[in-house]
């Protein structure tokens, strides 16, 4: 048996796998909401409490936030994740923490390819290489699953808290608009992610490119999450406002997903991970994602062979720690 686990900043799942011919099955998981717990081991206990006796042969769990000698600062979660508690937690088998991303670029290995939708089919000829893997959630992620010629090998990173970088008038706009807000830096996790959702919507009402409906108000102040509902309205293209949001967002998403295949030259593809690609697919698709994607000059000929994919199972994460824990043991 592998314990293995993806932390997020709302929500945490903890699962049992067993491999068997090399696949990994789920035998037991367990999802909560991140803030009700003080720690990632007080989580681990409440799921071992309820597991039926197993040797855990090994662990590992995708923490959101840079891993240094064992060790994590959780990015947007109070935790502070160690290796050595969680395994004294576990009974003393191998621990490994990696970040959530790495974790995440791991699973897209272990996803069927009936599991992914196709924003662009890139070059006529599958290529091997190179795969840059970005994710918006809570935060944004991303990171590198690098080919060294015999198998993949993941690459973490913190990108999404680089410099954001505007490329139109909207966009500078945009900038000056978070800047202020913030009170200084603003970095690509403050436009593309649940929150930037928000973010962009408040500054499209504020500087007037569209009217807020009153009854759009009213439900955003009465929701827990405002981005979800500007989510779901702007792709059922119920309100011209958040419409327009999630248009911008699509944009400046497949813009940072464009960097990231020009920063590692993703000949094998760019695979979009996280909760909100598939909740607003149609609007990726419609050509909005693409137009940021593509928009890189001298270097568009390029971008047009990178094949893009999202996937649609939010499970990647969880998939790629047990995969992780597995290699443990090898």
């Amino acid at each position: 048996m592998f314990l293995a686990g993806d932390v997020g900043g709302t929500k945490t799942a903890i699962a049992l796998f067993e491999e068997r011919e090399n696949k990994l099955h789920i035998t037991r998981e367990m999802v909560v909401h991140s803030a009700e717990y003080a720690s990632l081991e007080e989580a681990v206990g409440k799921f071992l409490s309820a597991t039926p006796q197993h040797e855990i042969r090994a662990a590992c769990f995708g923490v959101p936030g840079i891993v240094m000698d064992g060790r994590c600062h959780a990015t947007n979660l109070p935790w502070v994740v160690d290796e050595r508690e969680l395994a004294r937690k576990i009974g003393g088998c191998a621990v490994k923490l990696i970040n959530d991303l790495e974790a995440t670029a791991l699973g897209m290995l272990e996803l069927p390819r009936d599991q992914f939708e196709t924003i662009q089919a890139g070059a006529t000829e599958a290529r091997v290489g190179n795969v840059g893997v970005i994710a918006a959630g809570t935060g944004l992620g991303e990171a590198v699953l690098h080919w060294t010629g015999a198998r993949f090998e993941p690459l973490a990173c913190e990108a999404g808290h680089a410099d954001f970088a505007p490329r139109t008038e909207l966009e500078i706009e945009l900038l000056r608009y978070l800047k202020g807000m913030l009170g200084g830096h603003v970095s690509y996790e403050r436009v593309i992610s649940g929150p930037g959702i928000h973010n962009i919507y408040q500054f499209l009402r504020d500087y007037g490119f569209a009217p807020e409906a009153a009854w759009v108000a009213d439900e955003l102040r009465a929701s827990a999450d405002p981005s979800a509902v500007i989510s779901e309205l702007g792709t059922a293209n119920k309100d011209r406002l958040c419409r327009m949001t999630i248009e911008t967002f699509s944009t400046i998403y497949g813009a940072e997903a464009g960097n990231l295949a020009l920063r590692c030259l993703a000949i094998g593809g760019i695979y979009l991970g996280g909760g909100i690609a598939p909740k607003i697919k149609s609007v990726l698709m419609d050509g909005s994602f693409m137009q940021g994607f593509l928009d890189k000059g001298r270097l568009r000929q390029f971008l047009e062979q990178v094949p893009v994919f999202i996937a649609m199972n939010e499970r990647a994460a969880l998939l790629g720690a047990a995969r992780c824990a597995t290699r443990l043991m090898a």
